[in-house]
């Protein structure tokens, strides 16, 4: 089967960074769905997986945690799936990723594929909205009603991108919550007002003095999705008393957590792999998800957040969505579709 893979941890203007390659096929077996990849979308987890990961000598890895396609083959322990299936997953990050035809995925964490999106629509979704999903109602219990914020104002860092963009809808839709975003360039807070947000504010300027013009003195809960520690002192001091904070990204020198215990302040992490990667005992709430999103989807309440497509599945268009990400200049979501 064709696919795109690297043997080396190189700069993506390498030539080797990425490379066209031939694979056998894959076989499935247990509880693996075989999944002809119909169309993938590309996500910094990507790119930070390419820079620090190299496979064994005379291997190759294959990236890619978005995709969409048809069920081909089922293994014998399968029960939710079936030859046929228009399905859309994000996979595991310990596994070969979905840059290739052919792909194994646990059935655990696949969902049924929106009836009313195409393939690039849909392979735009799984890992961000996973990813916002979990981190809005595991991590911060946005659905769960609290004495503690009987009015709770949800602040969005970094808003535009591929998880801000479904983690504003699904926030918008499914709470009560007042939700701020954040996005610097016209552009960029013109659609997260598109998605819903109620107000929006530019992060490259302080965000307490734009927070108290619009009469916000403070916040019950903060979704920071990119460049935490830059913005991490203005986010201790918006923090109302018992407020959450919640994180995916990779603070450069970490954060120190002392300024956050007179309020009580709590921190989540959100890791979207942490079910795969360990096997949870409730990995199928992914597929639950999953499925209900494709539900919200069909019933109009949320939009796919595809935003530029790149042409078919190669070494060649998938370096220039990896450079894009790189820039963190994206908005919404890069998707390639047919090899």
């Amino acid at each position: 089967m064709k696919a795109v893979g690297y043997q080396q941890s190189l700069a993506i203007t390498e030539p080797a960074a990425l490379l066209d390659i031939e694979l056998p096929q894959p076989v499935a077996t247990g509880r693996d769905l075989l999944v002809k990849v119909a169309a993938i979308s590309v996500n910094p987890v990507d790119t930070k997986v390419r820079k620090r990961a190299a496979p064994p000598v005379g291997e190759y890895k294959v990236l890619g945690w978005d995709a969409s396609g048809e069920v081909v083959a089922v293994g014998p322990e399968v029960s939710n799936f079936q030859v046929g299936d228009r399905v859309y997953y994000a996979g595991a990050l310990q596994r070969q990723g979905s840059n290739a035809e052919y792909q194994l995925v646990d059935e655990r964490i696949v969902g049924k594929m929106p009836a009313n999106l195409n393939f690039e629509q849909a392979a735009a979704l799984p890992l961000t909205a996973l990813t916002a999903w979990e981190l809005l109602f595991d991590r911060l219990e946005l659905a769960t009603p609290s004495l503690k914020h009987p009015k709770p104002v949800l602040l969005v860092t970094g808003a535009a991108g591929g998880v801000g963009s479904i983690l504003v809808q699904l926030a918008r839709q499914l709470t009560t919550v007042t939700v701020v975003a954040t996005a610097s360039r016209p552009e960029t807070q013109q659609w997260v007002k598109e998605l819903g947000a109620h107000y929006v504010v530019d992060h490259s300027q302080p965000l307490i003095p734009q927070l108290q013009q619009l009469g916000i003195a403070a916040v019950s809960h903060v979704a920071s999705l990119t460049q935490t520690d830059l913005h991490y002192a203005e986010l201790v001091q918006l923090l109302a008393p018992q407020g959450k904070l919640a994180l995916i990204d990779d603070p450069a020198n970490g954060i120190d957590i002392m300024p956050l215990k007179q309020k009580s302040i709590s921190v989540h992490w959100e890791f979207m792999f942490t079910r795969s990667l360990f096997s949870t005992a409730d990995m199928v709430v992914q597929q639950q998800i999953l499925n209900d999103l494709s539900r919200l989807i069909e019933q109009g309440q949320i939009k796919t957040t595809l935003k530029q497509s790149y042409g078919t599945i190669n070494a060649s268009n998938l370096k220039q969505a990896h450079a894009l990400l790189e820039s963190g200049k994206a908005v919404g979501k890069i998707v390639l579709s047919g090899f």
